[in-house]
């Protein structure tokens, strides 16, 4: 008998930067298939799944590329950018035969459903993984806090961060060899010591609402499969 899952409902944060691949710009075929069979496996399972596509592969406000942008506008670029992942990700799941909706808090028919939360959520309830691109629909506010905020409209019972990293640590592992791993923090926490976990207000909102966020390396293989399984990977920011 297969195992059953730990989580009935849940929210995935993808980055835009991990579509990326070893590309230094744009969306790599190869990771976009490869993430799109981690969501089919987690779709297999009869898991209730949104997701929160980042854009940073593509455009961000906030990068040097935006320096003498207004800064409403540049986010408004960014917005644009994730629905072009969104639909990249639909296209790359329903061709493995994963019903998909995009729905986007932008206005934009000819591409995606407007986001309505009621229609969302029975998008889920018919097993179709639901993509919701455009970030909050506001400039100033990151991916990371739209997925806190879709997940709690949502009901989601979990928001899950698939990053490049195993988890969240004391430093960058990257540049700071000897930093500490840590395997489960406080949302307090995250916000004191600065953690490079996610955005402030994001954090802030999945505290606020007692949101429980797990923060795993996405590229490896199964771990989508084993977060919602139950399984101990990456850390988890929670009371």
């Amino acid at each position: 008998m297969s195992p059953s899952p730990a989580y009935g409902r849940v929210l995935l944060k993808v980055s835009g930067e991990a579509l990326m691949g070893q590309e230094s710009f744009g969306i790599s075929p190869e990771v976009l298939d490869y993430v799109a069979g981690e969501v089919l496996g987690a779709h297999e399972l009869g898991v209730q799944l949104g997701v929160v596509l980042g854009g940073g592969n593509i455009f961000r406000g906030i990068s040097d590329s935006a320096a003498k942008m207004d800064r409403v506008q540049a986010d408004y670029m960014g917005m644009l950018a994730t629905v072009i992942n969104s639909i990249a990700l639909q296209d790359a799941l329903e061709r493995k035969g994963v019903p998909t909706r995009v729905m986007t808090a932008i206005t934009m028919p000819q591409v995606a459903e407007a986001y309505i939360r009621r229609r969302a959520i029975r998008h889920l309830e018919k097993g179709r993984v639901v993509i919701f691109g455009a970030g909050t629909g506001n400039p100033y506010f990151s991916t990371d806090t739209a997925a806190a905020l879709r997940a709690q409209e949502i009901g989601a019972e979990v928001l899950m961060k698939a990053t490049k990293v195993d988890g969240i640590y004391s430093a960058d592992p990257v540049t700071h060899p000897d930093a500490v791993k840590y395997d489960a923090v406080t949302y307090d926490q995250v916000l004191a010591e600065h953690l490079k976990v996610m955005d402030s207000t994001a954090i802030s909102l999945a505290g606020d609402n007692k949101l429980p966020v797990i923060i795993f390396n996405l590229l490896e293989p199964d771990n989508i499969k084993r977060v919602l399984l139950g399984e101990a990977v990456g850390s988890r920011v929670e009371v």
